[in-house]
């Protein structure tokens, strides 16, 4: 099969976690087990999230005398960062002659998308409400609620073209293990001139992935984040997982912008486009959805929804 695994910005630096480098390590490490034992067979890209560790080098601006860099460039830079440590930590577990490819994916943006207007992506690491208002009033950000603590929140316009996509459909011609559209990609419109330039966004990955998946005619979406499934009623007693769901029963349901909310619109997208199977699930489980039991598996197959 031809799949698409996008990894959760947030399941590679886990929500309050000390954000370090060798903490995300770690956590690829645990990806990367995963995707080692699918790779036999199989074409693969890989996508991922950037939430965390783009609003994290956007902390990291050291020098009064520079402005912050804008949010283009540090998504570029977030890509670099996590496709180099990706490479590194499935190389030692396959064989570095199986040839890697991390791309710098550009995806264009509509300038009068009105995500701009409604900034919703969380990025950076959670703050106490009272932290959150005292940054937002310093630094002039939006801020949202983030389950019981809030975070900075960034425009998110949906991806409308990957620049990238005839490489990456060249190196996996090749037999290349691509990674790519990191965060998103790297938000860019076209200006009044008609260049190319970059925005200040961080576009949606799962989105993005969904995209990347049809235009690569993929067999498999896959959806890593931090829980083994969708559900429904999220951390109430009365919660339950979803194993299997028609889009149309799924998009019914209702679920949060800033979180499960794009990953659930991504993979029904996916499917309903397709005709393809979608699956979010846990990135330490990626095994297990590639083979069928994990997951909360999304396709038109057959109509309603069924619970685990």
């Amino acid at each position: 099969m031809r799949i698409v695994v996008a990894l959760g910005g947030n399941a590679l630096l886990r929500r309050g976690e000390p954000m370090t480098a060798d903490n995300q390590r770690a956590n690829i490490r645990v990806a990367t087990e995963q995707i080692a034992k699918i790779y036999a067979g199989n074409e693969l890209v890989i996508a991922h999230g950037n939430g965390p560790q783009v609003g994290l080098l956007s902390l990291q601006a050291a020098y009064t005398s520079v402005s912050p860099y804008p949010l283009d460039v540090l998504g570029a830079e977030t890509e670099g960062m996590i496709g180099y440590i990706i490479e590194q930590e499935l190389g030692n577990l396959l064989d570095f002659e199986v040839p890697f490819a991390t791309l710098l994916t550009q995806v264009e943006v509509d300038a009068n998308d009105p995500a701009f207007q409604t900034p919703t992506k969380p990025i950076g690491p959670v703050y106490t409400k009272a932290e959150a208002e005292k940054l937002a009033a310093e630094k002039g950000w939006a801020i949202a609620p983030d389950g019981d603590k809030f975070r900075r929140v960034v425009a998110s316009p949906r991806p409308k073209r990957i620049f990238e996509i005839r490489p990456i459909k060249w190196l996996l011609e090749k037999g290349s293990i691509v990674i790519c559209a990191g965060g998103g990609g790297i938000p860019t419109v076209y200006g009044p001139s008609g260049k190319l330039q970059g925005v200040e966004a961080v576009i949606d990955k799962d989105l993005c992935s969904a995209l990347l998946a049809e235009q690569l005619e993929s067999d498999l979406l896959v959806i890593a984040t931090d829980v083994n499934a969708t559900y429904i009623d999220f951390g109430k007693p009365t919660q339950k997982a979803i194993a299997q769901a028609h889009p149309d029963e799924m998009e019914k349901l209702g679920f949060a912008a800033g979180s499960m909310g794009p990953k659930v619109q991504a993979a029904c997208e996916f499917a309903r486009h397709t005709g393809k199977v979608a699956v979010i699930g846990s990135l330490s489980d990626i095994e297990a959805i590639v083979q069928g039991p994990a997951g909360t598996r999304i396709s038109t197959a057959k109509p309603g929804i069924s619970y685990q």
